[in-house]
């Protein structure tokens, strides 16, 4: 791979560092650093920068950093932080919302009812941004991303911008079709006329339910594993014996066992090792592979 450290990159307005650590890049506060850390101005920026990029050096998009895990090696090749040039959101009178891809979906989502948009309550209940929501069909309490789909804009490698309408993204469960290395810039959603105040109160309702059933004010990453068809991710984790169980500084909640905890000094290592452990011996009990849903990334 290209040493990112020696290239020569054209005149850029969004900033550049080397050896950035990505630790307070995700919500479990571990990992190592990144080679290089870009946080472009806008899609333009992010263009020029990905057309003098050559192919062979790996890159990595940060949102919120909720459901991502830093291994303690960091991550070899290029971080790209999508900043205030691609936090905005509009609506509109037709009830549609255009959203930048670095918008966090709280945000979008009491955005939209303010403006009386019903249908993007959901988003309240996703500690992403819409770049995530948009890569894994996020979902959350009824509602998820290919709903209120309408179309998006993204950057390929080579620093072309591309539009995709809703067969183009191929959305399934937790997933879209669209090629990895396509960063999404913006996407615009199809809401409904609602009450402010009702789509408010529905709003409410969904952090109240979150508050009870998971350990938001921890250091978690958010679901760890995608629920099999035809079951739910923490009761086999449950079956399996481990609500609470620790690993080093990682821990499995002991208020909802598809959440780990990386507690003061946890490592990467602890994290992934733990969720590996609950892979195999829920195998063994039940015969079903539980795959990762927190996005693992870098060298150990």
């Amino acid at each position: 791979m290209t040493d990112v450290t020696t290239l020569t990159l054209p005149p850029l307005r969004g900033s550049l560092s080397y050896h950035v650590s990505l630790a307070p890049y995700s919500w479990f506060r571990v990992g190592g650093p990144a080679d290089l850390f870009f946080a472009p101005e806008d899609e333009n920026d992010l263009s020029v920068f990905l057309s003098a990029l050559p192919s062979d050096v790996s890159v990595l998009v940060l949102g919120l950093g909720s459901n991502l895990l830093v291994r303690d090696g960091g991550f070899r090749g290029v971080a790209i932080k999508l900043g205030k040039g691609f936090q905005t959101i509009t609506t509109d009178e037709q009830h549609r919302v255009v959203a930048g891809a670095g918008a966090a979906d709280v945000k979008v989502a009491r955005i939209a009812a303010e403006a009386g948009i019903a249908g993007l309550s959901f988003l309240r209940g996703i500690p992403g941004t819409i770049g995530g929501a948009l890569r894994m069909n996020g979902g959350a309490y009824g509602g998820e991303t290919k709903d209120v789909f309408v179309s998006a804009r993204g950057v390929d490698r080579s620093g072309r911008v591309h539009q995709f309408d809703r067969e183009a993204m191929g959305f399934t469960y937790r997933h879209c079709a669209v090629a990895d290395d396509i960063i999404f810039t913006e996407a615009v959603f199809q809401g409904r006329f609602g009450d402010p105040a009702a789509i408010l109160t529905e709003m409410n309702a969904i952090t109240e339910a979150r508050s009870a059933t998971q350990p938001v004010n921890t250091r978690t990453g958010g679901s760890t594993f995608r629920n099999p068809h035809g079951y739910k991710a923490w009761e086999l984790v449950d079956q399996a014996g481990f609500r609470g169980v620790k690993k080093g500084g990682a821990e499995v909640s002991p208020l909802h066992t598809n959440f780990l905890i990386a507690h003061e000094g946890a490592k990467a290592s602890d994290i992934e090792a733990l969720g590996e452990e609950i892979r195999s011996r829920v195998f063994e009990q039940s015969g079903i592979r539980l795959e990762w849903e927190i996005k693992r990334v870098g060298e150990p």
